[in-house]
């Protein structure tokens, strides 16, 4: 048995195909198995509380971080105003007063 994608709107695992198309039982959406691999390759970045993140979103710190090389630390409550999501293993890049430049991972923050 192939395993279906789970529904774009609702994330349900519970998706049939009927007719050349994907159906969702629990919100009744459908939609066409191009669509489910075009939502495949598009990365969504949460939060650490599940919310979507997206370009020039303000999130909290919230844990203290240390910085490797300088021995300075990232206080948990800190505000970081106008992020942009980028791949690899830390997706956000920001520039934090007092620390400048700097990449941090969407699990250690929460939307503001």
């Amino acid at each position: 048995m192939s395993a279906l994608p789970a529904c774009p709107k609702c994330q349900s695992e519970f998706t049939y195909e009927d007719s050349g198309v994907y159906i969702c039982p629990e919100c009744a959406h459908e939609w066409p198995p191009q669509a489910a691999e075009a939502a495949e390759e598009a990365r969504v970045y949460r939060d650490s509380a599940g919310n979507v993140l997206q370009d020039g979103d303000t999130v909290t710190v919230i844990k203290d971080l240390k910085l490797k090389g300088s021995g300075g630390v990232i206080k948990m409550g800190t505000k970081v105003k106008g992020i942009r999501l980028v791949d690899g293993d830390h997706d956000i890049d920001c520039k934090i007063d007092g620390f400048g430049p700097m990449s941090l991972k969407s699990e250690f923050v929460k939307k503001v």
